[in-house]
């Protein structure tokens, strides 16, 4: 049997064959059209901008007359837009096409220079002669093969048309290009791989990936949570950070020395996120309390599982699994309320109290230190978190130079307290040296409550300022 031979077209040459049917796009097995607008947007930017398409596949009848055996839809998208007035909608990506504009000259001479059109909301008429053109010049390629009878097209058909297309999972994955090489990394380590109940399926139809984006999306940037996957990656890809992605390894690899085969099915598919977003909120109540050990989360997630998840109800009388009833579970309200639910839990079940709430009162949710210190000092909270890390240098230094080595001042519990008065000053435009020299000078101790402790160290502050304006000193 003769190899198929290859012929290459310009893209004005080969519509104009299927439109005066010289090439045929209605082969009876062919499926009908069954691309949507965002298909259809990226095949003619990709014309645009010159960029590959592979071979359309045709079959010749002995009367030389050729049917597509792959390409229909390729073929039937540059048909809508080239000669059915298709408008390219308003939800394109890269919608700025450059090109070179030809300009008259006043001397009657041409020249080009660089020019951009955005092609949103625009037809084929609507374009510039010039990306017109390279519309119409495009060299689109096809490989035909030869004696061809509507059987042996059939059968083309079938084999070139035996692939499964990207589902939207694996789809929305190719937006998060920036991090795709760390996440793969990452599931290939032993929890993604043994320690949990997804399926073979699951793994080769992008939902691991998702959960990955998911678990990302929930425990750092919540407030800006995208229900979507492909909103998602292309969030992350934008606003993620090396730090985020380093952290979550290290979760990771916490995890998979904890979890046991009675529990790996809690991190399934669906609510695999939340419980990674639990984990890394237990790590972060680690900070204050290091002598508990990741054993415990193990422990807690082994009583959710035989007790708790079927017996316990949330402030509004649902269970964990009754949560989603009525929403969907990618809902932002239904991932905050679960969540609400399973850190009061764990804070029961590891007789923890939450010390970080703001009106002293237990409400079972766990509360970030940037999030409890801009609420209490009346700040945003994306101020505090942009200038933590100095913050934290600053409130290192002032210590070294005002507390001495030994001090329970210095104790982790009271950091978050003195933070929040170095922040603070910072606000106020004030300097502490002075004062908290003679503070850690005359004090030792601390409330636990870390409100209450820094209530108590700025009228203790206000008294000192007080006092040397009365004696004439600072």
């Amino acid at each position: 049997m003769a190899r198929p031979r290859k012929q290459t077209y310009t893209l004005d040459m080969y519509l104009k064959k299927v439109k005066k049917g010289d090439i045929d796009n209605n082969a009876d097995v062919q499926r009908n059209f069954v691309w949507n607008n965002e298909q259809i947007n990226e095949l003619i930017v990709t014309v645009l901008t010159d960029d590959y398409i592979p071979p359309i596949i045709l079959g010749e009848e002995e009367n030389s007359k050729l049917h597509i055996v792959d390409g229909g839809c390729r073929t039937a998208a540059l048909r809508k837009f080239r000669e059915m007035n298709y408008k390219i909608t308003s939800s394109i990506e890269n919608s700025l096409i450059p090109y070179n504009k030809k300009v008259i000259v006043g001397d009657g001479s041409i020249t080009y220079e660089e020019a951009v059109f955005d092609i949103k909301n625009k037809t084929y008429e609507k374009l510039p002669v010039e990306l017109q053109e390279k519309f119409d010049e495009y060299q689109i390629e096809t490989v035909i093969h030869e004696r061809c009878d509507s059987s042996k097209i059939s059968k083309y058909i079938k084999r070139y048309n035996n692939h499964v297309a990207m589902n939207t999972d694996q789809k929305a994955f190719t937006y998060i290009d920036r991090f795709a090489s760390r996440i793969r990394k990452i599931l290939d380590s032993k929890f993604f791989v043994e320690c949990n109940n997804y399926s073979e399926k699951d793994k080769t139809k992008g939902v691991v990936e998702r959960i990955v984006v998911e678990a990302m999306m929930c425990m750092n940037h919540l407030d800006d949570w995208k229900k979507q996957p492909k909103a998602a990656c292309k969030y992350l890809n934008e606003n993620a950070t090396e730090e985020e992605f380093e952290s979550f390894a290290e979760n990771i690899h916490r995890l998979e020395k904890i979890v046991t085969d009675d529990i790996k099915d809690i991190f399934n598919k669906k609510d695999s996120f939340i419980f990674l977003t639990l984990f890394d909120r237990f790590t972060k109540l680690q900070s204050t309390k290091r002598e508990m050990e990741d054993i415990k989360f193990a422990e807690f997630l082994k009583e959710f599982g035989k007790n708790l998840r079927l017996n316990k109800r949330n402030e509004k009388g649902l269970l964990f699994d009754e949560i989603d009833k009525d929403l969907s579970t990618k809902d932002k309200q239904v991932i905050t309320d679960k969540l609400n639910m399973l850190e009061r839990l764990m804070f029961e079940f590891l007789h923890v109290d939450n010390e970080k709430t703001v009106d002293g009162k237990e409400t079972g949710t766990f509360v970030s230190d940037e999030s409890f210190i801009a609420e209490v000092l009346g700040m945003d909270v994306k101020a505090i978190l942009d200038d933590m890390d100095f913050y934290n240098e600053t409130l290192d230094d002032l210590e070294d130079r005002t507390i001495r080595v030994g001090s329970e001042l210095l104790n982790g519990q009271n950091r978050l307290s003195l933070l929040m008065m170095l922040i603070w000053a910072f606000h106020e435009d004030v300097d502490l040296e002075e004062w908290l020299t003679d503070y850690a000078a005359k004090n030792n101790t601390y409330f636990a409550n870390p409100k209450k402790n820094f209530m108590h160290m700025k009228r203790d502050y206000e008294r000192y300022c007080m006092k040397n304006r009365k004696t004439g000193h600072g």
